[in-house]
């Protein structure tokens, strides 16, 4: 999903980050030097004499451009939409050379001249994308309306058809709210995904808890230790320690909630206990959901796999 941040989400904050930081600077030189951009790119000169009106206003394309991308840059998986949208200039710009150069409107020799500085920004922004969708390390919230119901119904989430009409954007309401699934910076891969388990086990454990034991193997938790905590016998006590927090949050039982939340405080920080308590709540939705609309299902413990 989209938890802490690694050494490929910092490969591809790179990748978006310079040509956001060239379409930046590169329009700013034709916002306020645009004669002397117009000598440097010396094979934009086969196309007119120079305009100090269109120039400044290609250069504020770049900017704005830029600017998307750079705010897209610092977290691409939740930001995936603004770097889409950012890099469109930037990509139809560069398809609009390839067809000057193939209707014959732009030389063969100029093209390659200006392809790096053209092509290469809007295609490392697109490989940067797509190395996060491969890695299903995006937000669904930038996901249209009709592909994100078509994903839903592939996981086989019966609910999606009752938000897709219940009117006033309940979908687009509802993928937000998936983003708090999973969030996590401070905590341990295994304390919050055994906090996301306690409580959605508690909640449902029939199909919810599979799509939680799944994220969990993703992030490479032991199926065999997932096991043993659904079946009420975690391995070691931090395993339980999170496990058991989260039936407790789910359950209401407020002193075991208070009780464990300052043991977890105790040993792992105010930060892991929010990012626990945040866990274990945020799971409850989707349990909660299918009941409330009668899709709950008969109790079945995934199996290791």
């Amino acid at each position: 999903m989209y938890g802490k941040s690694d050494s490929i989400d910092r490969i591809v904050q790179i990748l978006i980050g310079l040509p956001a930081i060239f379409s930046i600077v590169f329009g700013t030189y034709m916002l306020l030097e645009p004669h002397g951009w117009y000598d440097f790119v010396d094979t934009v000169k086969a196309t007119g004499p120079a305009n100090t009106h269109f120039i400044p206003d290609i250069g504020i394309a770049y900017i704005v451009s830029g600017m998307v991308l750079g705010y897209a840059a610092l977290h691409a998986g939740l930001r995936w939409g603004a770097g889409v949208i950012g890099n469109l200039w930037l990509a139809l710009h560069g398809g609009l050379h390839i067809y000057e150069v193939y209707s014959g409107t732009s030389s063969h020799s100029n093209f390659l001249r200006d392809a790096p500085g053209v092509l290469g920004p809007p295609a490392m922004v697109f490989l940067g994308l797509a190395i996060q969708l491969a890695r299903q390390r995006i937000s669904p919230v930038s996901v249209p309306k009709p592909a994100f119901i078509s994903m839903m119904r592939g996981l086989g989430e019966p609910y999606i058809d009752d938000l897709s009409k219940a009117g006033g954007f309940a979908t687009e309401k509802f993928q937000h709210a998936m983003v708090l699934i999973g969030h996590r910076h401070h905590a341990s891969a295994a304390l919050l995904h055994m906090a996301c388990l306690g409580s959605t086990r508690f909640e449902d454990c029939g199909p919810c808890v599979e799509t939680v034991r799944r994220y969990a193997i993703a992030e490479g938790l032991d199926p065999n230790r997932i096991e043993n905590a659904l079946m009420g016998k975690p391995d070691g006590p931090e395993d339980a320690l999170a496990y058991n927090f989260g039936i407790a949050i789910a359950s209401g039982d407020i002193g075991e909630a208070s009780e464990l939340g300052n043991q977890i405080e105790e040993r792992y920080g105010r930060n892991v206990r929010t990012e626990l308590a945040l866990a274990a709540a945020s799971g409850r939705l989707f349990p909660a959901l299918k009941r409330g609309l009668g899709y709950a299902s008969v109790c079945q413990i995934p199996q290791a796999s």
